[in-house]
Parts: structure tokens; C-alpha cells; sequence
């Protein structure tokens, strides 16, 4: 009777120990974020003379309003989404296109071109930022829409392998009667490949979304002024010129993460299931 007794004691306090590490990775994941939001919502005043993780009282939304009405934060919010729009719209498609053509298709070099091609992932960003800025300086596409959207447009090594793999997982015999049916190599990607690939796409555009809304170096190098300032720009140069004022810099960045934190929140179940489907655990 003292050994099962002894076992289950075991089992409750090893269950107990690893929620206790889960709970305090989590809290030391979204203290920064819950930081952030408490700052902004308090005023200037009641920053200065209370401590940091005081709550507010009372909650003020004067930095939201300053940001709108004096610092014209609505211009990077427009642009930011027009920019992860059309990446997300153009690289994906992209994306999709030459996946399907390394995972289906049958052309000479196929593999070599595909790992060739994934072993740009290796290149850091900073490898090739002066190189590419001096080619949109020669193509006049120096602080434009173009400018900032062009080197991510065309796919991501990242997108083509992941969607190859899972296109490759796809059962062979799904695929050999729609070409028994009649369907091309189009018409078996529009629909027997795509719809049975919804959550792994759907966790790449997550992916993509996330990735241009938070992208900073690219735009901060080849635009200037205000026309073109993406929000981690235009954040970035608030903080420089009110340094002392970070109510109104937490406001921006308690902005710049709500759109990310519903998007998780509208697609986590095709993220969890897209991780379950490709054995990614």
C-alpha cells in the first residue's frame, strides 16, 4: 500500500514541479509586455513619483490621444499594414508556387536548385544590406513603397521549405487520381494541394505577418522622413526624441503588438494543428 501511495505522491509532485517552471517561464514571457500596457496607461506625473509596477490609478489615455493628435502615429500604422499586406499576399503566393514545384514537379537540377536555394538562409541580413541598398539607390527606388517590399516580395527560403515538406507529406494516391480525373499540374494544387495544406499556410502567414510587422532594419535603412516610416521606426525615433516621456513609448508599442496578439488569437488552432501534421514536436 506505501509504494503506490509513495508512486502517486511522486507523480503529483513531479506534475507540480514542471507547472511550477511553465508558470514562471510564462510570467517572466509576458511581465515586459503587462509592463508595457500598465506604463501607458498611466500619467507622466504618476510614472515619476510611484513605482514601476504600481498600477495605474487613475488610467489615463493621454499618451494614445497625444500619439494620434500631436505625433501623427496613424501615417507608420497605414503604411505598416499596406507593407505586410502586399508581402503577405505576393511572398506567399510565391511561396506556394515553388514549393509545389520542388515537392510535385520533375525538372532537371530540382533538388540541387532547392538546396541552393535554402542555403541562402545562412546569409545574414547585414551580408547583403549595403549591396541591395546601393541597387534600389540605382533604381530610384530609395524611400518608396517599392523600396521597402521588394527584397522580401518574392518568397522566403524559410516558407518554400516548410511548405515543400508538407506538400512531399501529401499522399501520392490523392494526388494520382486527381490526375486520373483529368486535373493538371495547376488544377491539382488549386484543389487537392491547397485545401488539404490550410494549417500549414495559415501558420505561415502568422509567420509573414508577424515578421514585416516587427521588421525594423530594412526600413529604417533605405527610408527617410515620415511619408514612408513603418510603426518600429517611427517608435524607434520617439523614443530618441521623448527619452524621458515613456508613457508615450509604451503607448506606441502597447499599438504596434495588440493587431499580433488577435491574430494569435484568431489562428491558433491551425497553428497547433499544422505542428501536429508536419511531427514538428
Amino acid at each position: 500500500m506505501k509504494q503506490p501511495r509513495q508512486r502517486r505522491l511522486r507523480s503529483r509532485l513531479s506534475t507540480a514541479s514542471i507547472y511550477a517552471v511553465l508558470v514562471a517561464g510564462a510570467a517572466l514571457t509576458l511581465a515586459p509586455f503587462l509592463l508595457s500596457a500598465m506604463t501607458s496607461l498611466k500619467s507622466a506625473r504618476q510614472l515619476a513619483h510611484e513605482p514601476s509596477l504600481a498600477l495605474p490609478d487613475p488610467v489615463t489615455l493621454d499618451s494614445f490621444r497625444s500619439l494620434f493628435s500631436e505625433h501623427s502615429f496613424l501615417t507608420p500604422l497605414a503604411v505598416t499594414a499596406q507593407v505586410t499586406l502586399v508581402v503577405l499576399v505576393v511572398q506567399l503566393t510565391c511561396s506556394i508556387l515553388a514549393a509545389y514545384a520542388f515537392a510535385r514537379l520533375t525538372f532537371p537540377g530540382r533538388d540541387l536548385l532547392f538546396w541552393v536555394y535554402l542555403a541562402t538562409m545562412m546569409i545574414p541580413q547585414v551580408a547583403t544590406l549595403v549591396p541591395l541598398y546601393s541597387i534600389m539607390v540605382s533604381a530610384g527606388l530609395r524611400n518608396t513603397f517599392w523600396g521597402i517590399v521588394l527584397p522580401t516580395l518574392l518568397g522566403s527560403p524559410y516558407a518554400v521549405f516548410l511548405l515543400r515538406e508538407y506538400f512531399r507529406g501529401i499522399p501520392e494516391d490523392i494526388v494520382s487520381a486527381a490526375r486520373i480525373d483529368g486535373c493538371g499540374p495547376v488544377r491539382v494544387l488549386r484543389y487537392v494541394v491547397l485545401p488539404m495544406s490550410r494549417p500549414i499556410i495559415a501558420t505561415l502567414a502568422v509567420i509573414t505577418i508577424v515578421a514585416q510587422w516587427n521588421n525594423f532594419l530594412w526600413p529604417r535603412v533605405i527610408t527617410s522622413g515620415e511619408q514612408w516610416q513603418v510603426l518600429t521606426v517611427a517608435t524607434a525615433a520617439l523614443q530618441s526624441q521623448f527619452n524621458g516621456n515613456w508613457t508615450l513609448v509604451t503607448a506606441a508599442t502597447t499599438i504596434a503588438l495588440l493587431p499580433l496578439i488577435v491574430l494569435y488569437l484568431l489562428c491558433q488552432r491551425q497553428i497547433v494543428s499544422s505542428i501536429s501534421l508536419t511531427g514538428f514536436k
